[in-house]
């Protein structure tokens, strides 16, 4: 895999692992004719510890006044470091699985309590193939914004099953998710959120200052960029003037930031966008009021009064390239791009932003994970430990061979009385060293584990197998890193290489 990094201008040997940029397959830049990008959670990047409060808290109020929950709710606070992406919530059981790549469940959770290793079998263990853990029956934590959710849903598991009298009978674990949800929606629907970050964006986004140099270096090197939100225009103007420096809404400056785009999607509701059979409105927005135009096939219609003849979206220096809604056919004409391998498109969101274009359109991709950064350089500090790992792995796979070989001697060489009593001695010695090497093992991987996380460990790994997360990860973006300024470290005609693959058999042939 290519891991494509800058170095440290302090120590030219050192490498900043926040600036990497990983391949999962070849994607030669100069191919690529427009960038997109999702905002929120990508260009926008959040502050967990105050957005997702704000939203937990705001989540909270609405179960209380409007879904009737109990007032001891209130009481409640969140741990914005407790939940991770990838996880999936089982609505029926009240459950918090984590899964590998082969939807086995290695982690689970009824509320805040971990499930045996019986009980997990009990539940999930005939559904490796058949179940496909997918919704409606599951919920999948599968972006930043759906971690303060996924805590409320453990809180409220445990508050019914501690307090049986207080949530009706009826209320089941499903019923009690469904409420969650709905009252999320509410406080995204009413505007409660999004007016806390607009008075105060300071205090919810963090200030990343290489994004406007990484758009420039884009659009000079040719490039057309668009950014698509499902962030209506009034916020999205918001948020897109903090990033780039210029929060004073009613300067004449708020919309300079448009002149690093060609086309702006608010409003466009991903994933739904990207399905051509999607028949959404399409309609222009006047930046300066916020009004919507009507627009036929991607062009602005002659207006009558005030906004009458507009010029095309198509000329760079109009600003009038700001729309809500419709599909991607009609950002085509829009973007006058012929070809869908020629569009790179960067999100946070695996389902809303990378899989649906990369599957659906064959778009080329880029995957944000914020929590990126922290795991590689876990990843280089625990190198030592994985080391040990791996090294008291094969010790036990050694001993297991070294019993095998002895057992077989007693049933096909037909030794004296004396020599079987030595190899049995032998084999139950084995046997007590094997038990402890596999206990040593187990220890030492739920510890490297917990030291990425606790309870959930390590995000791309469960086990010795990939996560599911890193499993769609690996399928569907062709790049992923830990910001999207990244993207401006590197030459915009950059070739973006994996590393060679290799299957099992290879590896100790190369290695040795």
């Amino acid at each position: 895999m290519d891991k494509s990094s800058v170095e440290s201008p302090d120590n030219g040997t050192e490498t900043i692992t926040r600036k990497q940029i990983f391949c999962n397959r070849p994607l030669n830049m100069k191919n690529v004719n427009a960038v997109g990008f999702d905002m929120d959670y990508t260009l926008a990047q959040y502050k967990a510890e105050t957005f997702e409060s704000l939203a937990y808290e705001h989540t909270v109020r609405k179960l209380v006044d409007n879904f009737k929950y109990p007032s001891e709710l209130l009481d409640l606070s969140f741990n914005s470091n407790y939940m991770v992406r990838g996880l999936v919530l089982d609505k029926k059981r009240g459950n918090i699985l984590k899964m590998d790549c082969h939807k086995y469940v290695k982690v689970a959770y009824h509320g805040f309590e971990e499930l045996s290793k019986e009980d997990k079998v009990q539940a999930y263990g005939k559904f490796f193939v058949s179940n496909s853990f997918d919704e409606p029956e599951y919920a999948l934590v599968d972006t930043l914004f759906s971690l303060a959710e996924a805590y409320l849903f453990a809180q409220l598991v445990d508050f019914k099953d501690h307090n049986p009298e207080k949530i009706p009978q009826s209320v089941d674990y499903a019923c009690i998710y469904k409420d969650v949800r709905n009252a999320v929606d509410m406080c995204h629907r009413d505007g409660t959120l999004k007016q806390k970050v607009a008075e105060d964006p300071e205090r919810y986004i963090n200030e990343d200052k290489s994004i406007v140099p990484m758009l420039k270096m884009l659009k000079e090197s040719g490039r057309i960029t668009f950014l698509v939100t499902n962030s209506l225009w009034d916020y999205t103007c918001v948020v897109m003037n903090f990033i780039f420096g210029s929060n004073r809404v009613n300067d004449d400056s708020k919309f300079e930031w448009l002149q690093y785009f060609d086309v702006v999607i608010t409003g466009s509701a991903k994933p739904n966008y990207f399905q051509e059979d999607n028949h959404a409105n399409l309609f222009e927005v006047e930046p300066e009021s916020g009004v919507l135009l009507n627009t036929n096939n991607g062009s602005p219609l002659p207006q009558v009064g005030s906004f009458a003849a507009r010029v095309s979206t198509k000329d760079k220096n109009s600003v009038h390239k700001v729309f809500q809604g419709g599909n991607v056919s009609h950002l085509y004409p829009l973007l006058d791009i012929g070809s869908s391998s020629q569009i790179l498109y960067v999100g946070d969101h695996i389902y809303g932003d990378i899989l649906s274009s990369k599957k659906t359109l064959g778009w080329r991709t880029m995957l944000v994970i914020p929590e990126l950064e922290t795991e590689v350089q876990l990843l280089q500090k625990l190198k030592d430990d994985r080391k040990e790992l791996r090294s008291l792995r094969s010790r036990c796979a050694d001993i297991e061979d070294e019993m095998h070989h002895l057992n077989q001697s007693l049933k096909l060489d037909c030794p004296d009385e004396d020599t079987k009593q030595e190899l049995n001695s032998e084999i139950d010695r084995l046997e007590v060293e094997r038990k402890k090497a596999r206990l040593d093992h187990q220890e030492a991987l739920r510890e490297l584990h917990q030291q990425f996380h606790q309870p959930w460990g390590q995000l791309m790994r469960t086990g010795y197998q990939n996560s599911r997360f890193a499993q769609q990860v690996k399928r569907f973006a062709c790049l992923y890193t830990s910001k999207v300024s990244n993207l401006g470290m590197f030459s915009p005609d950059k070739y973006y290489r994996p590393s060679e693959d290799f299957m099992q058999h290879e590896y100790g042939i190369m290695e040795s």
